[in-house]
């Protein structure tokens, strides 16, 4: 019974993979017309002949038609995310999804984090207890906004903002467990795009065969003027060149659509070196260090107002690979993960 589950499950998670891509190929060819059919073959017959199965040829679609050319090497996301995710990770990416562990397990100072609550109490990120009656002085102590994420938040949900006015323990008991952040003042880069949001880079990091760490990509993720932090359905994402730290020309909507500026503030983004980009770099490598048996790893960075990088949050588990591939991949051409085979 449970394998049938699990076949069902799969299926249905297969299925929902197919509509997303065949949503964004129909939106891709709206905009910049048909894609030539004999690349998209190339695609269907990579998905048979090296993955072992006609339901990884829709995101191989997707990457070509984005790319004009079918590339050899690309990693469907339903393939990662089903077949790569428990070979390279098996539990031990869900760790990221409980966010009082963080500290724990990286320690220093490039988290923003504050304290937490978890299964009824409320402690520092020392692990220190701290009675109701104190936590709003010891949150505020340092910071004027805080920004509360729940356990599994991801895609800009499960995120709250509270100041002294609005601050109350009880809310926080009623959402669930979770981290209590300082509230980032981004680095004046980016608020040139937009002031309100403040703006991530999302770092992909692997760890090869041999225990060497790298990074495979990177993009910066930008919010619209009104929201207060990046929403996934609303959100501007360009590529970053990783052996300089520029931005790339174009930048990419909601709907796979190009932009060159950002829609609200009008801010271009070619030629935009970033900041602090090696430290972020470095910074994003030593913390992969710390947990290598978690072998793939997206990390959500900024640089604050002062030119200090602080990490967010990361995530271990299925990190979306779609956009990195089919904007600078084949990401993860030497890796060999196109042979590894489903756990049954």
């Amino acid at each position: 019974m449970r394998r049938s589950a699990k076949r069902a499950a799969q299926y249905r998670f297969h299925l929902d993979h197919a509509a997303q891509a065949k949503g964004v190929l129909r939106l891709l060819e709206e905009k910049y017309g048909r894609t030539d059919p004999a690349h998209l073959k190339l695609a269907d017959t990579y998905a048979r002949d090296v993955f072992g199965d006609a339901i990884y040829a829709p995101w191989l679609r997707v990457y070509t038609a984005f790319s004009g050319a079918f590339k050899e090497g690309w990693i469907p996301d339903n393939y990662y995310a089903c077949v790569v995710v428990p070979h390279m990770k098996g539990g031990y990416g869900k760790i990221s999804n409980l966010k009082p562990m963080s500290r724990l397990i990286f320690d220093g100072d490039v988290l923003p984090d504050i304290a937490y609550f978890a299964n009824g109490l409320f402690f520092t990120d020392k692990s220190v207890v701290v009675p109701e009656r104190e936590l709003e002085d010891i949150v505020f102590e340092h910071t004027g906004r805080v920004v509360f994420k729940l356990d599994g938040s991801m895609q800009g949900n499960g995120i709250h903002i509270f100041d002294r006015t609005n601050f109350n323990p009880e809310v926080i008991r009623s959402l669930g467990n979770g981290v209590i952040q300082r509230f980032i003042i981004q680095h004046r880069l980016f608020d040139a795009f937009a002031s309100k949001p403040v703006a991530t880079l999302r770092f992909t990091t692997v760890v090869d065969d041999a225990g060497r760490i790298s990074v495979r990509a990177c993009f910066l993720r930008l919010g619209r003027a009104d929201d207060t932090h990046v929403l996934v359905d609303r959100e501007i994402c360009v590529p970053v060149r990783l052996a300089t730290g520029e931005l790339c020309a174009e930048g990419y909507m909601r709907d796979w659509g190009a932009t060159e500026a950002h829609p609200d503030s009008g801010v271009r983004f070619a030629g935009v070196k970033l900041p602090a980009f090696a430290q972020c770099v470095a910074t994003v490598l030593n913390l992969h260090r710390k947990i290598p048996f978690v072998r793939c790893v997206g990390w959500d960075v900024t640089v604050d107002v002062d030119g200090h990088v602080q990490v967010m949050e990361w995530n271990g588990e299925h990190n979306d690979v779609k956009f990195s591939e089919a904007t600078q991949g084949p990401c993860f051409l030497d890796l060999n993960w196109e042979r590894l085979q489903a756990v049954p």
